[in-house]
């Protein structure tokens, strides 16, 4: 049937997801036909992807500063997280007193928060014609329940085409060092902890071993040579101000080049 758009309200829409557990092949729902609302132009969504210490974080938040500055209406956000719901299952997710938490369940819990934040604040935000940040998407699913966990790819974009359905307009992928990337968020988090106590321990993750970590970066890796036109990957061993222009740059050529301020 090919990449055909559906009409917001199209109740083949509800089909497609539907079916996508059966023996119809699976359909890609371009974003751009769920998220249009009358007279508004759909906002852009940016995701921003990366071993836990690599920065990215802080590149969002200037990213999103950036944008502003410039008139643009920017809305950001984390995963898991972010909605009240979200952030109950990142306590469980993230918690290092979580114990034996099946990697199914993990991933089943990861795209929950995921559901909540797209019809939350994603979805809304994209139709009202605003940028959307987003410190985790899909492709940390991939990557650390996919890749880290070997659940595999397809069980995870399986679970997207049902669940989350959104693609990105872009992905910001951080490509840094193995060690130095999980040395910097152990640091951070044991920093985190002394000061909040346990209910602000979110070590769970980081206490996985080098090898698990080695999986999700060689899995990032493989989703930026399969979809260049989607992910951009920069280098994040730079100082950050070379790395914050240089994302600014991309932005401006691959987003901002048609985007004017509403």
């Amino acid at each position: 049937m090919g990449d055909e758009e559906l009409t917001p309200g199209d109740s083949r829409s509800r089909t497609f997801i539907i079916r996508q557990f059966s023996s119809v092949p699976l359909i890609t729902i371009q974003p751009r036909a769920l998220c249009y609302h009358s007279g508004v132009p759909r906002g852009k969504f940016i995701t921003f992807e990366g071993l836990d210490g690599c920065g990215k974080s802080t590149q969002l938040n200037r990213l999103a500063d950036v944008l502003r500055a410039e008139g643009f209406d920017v809305i950001t956000a984390r995963e898991p997280g972010t909605t009240p719901i979200g952030e109950q299952i990142r306590g469980i997710i993230l918690n290092s007193r979580t114990h034996n938490l099946a990697p199914r369940a993990e991933l089943a819990l990861m795209f929950a928060a995921r559901a909540q934040l797209v019809r939350e604040v994603i979805e809304p935000a994209l139709n009202a014609g605003k940028f959307v940040l987003v410190d985790r998407y899909t492709d940390s699913s991939e990557t650390y329940q996919g890749g880290g966990r070997e659940l595999g790819t397809d069980t995870v974009l399986q679970v997207h085409r049902a669940i989350a359905v959104l693609n990105p307009d872009l992905t910001i992928l951080m490509d840094s060092d193995v060690s130095a990337s999980v040395a910097r968020a152990r640091r951070r988090n044991q920093q985190t902890t002394a000061k909040g106590g346990a209910e602000a321990d979110e070590n769970r993750f980081e206490r996985e071993s080098y090898k698990f970590f080695e999986r999700v970066h060689q899995a990032y890796l493989k989703i930026a040579a399969r979809e260049p036109e989607r992910v951009y990957m920069v280098d994040a061993r730079r100082d950050p101000d070379t790395v914050h222009w240089e994302i600014v740059n991309e932005v401006r050529k691959r987003i901002l080049v048609n985007s004017v301020p509403q």
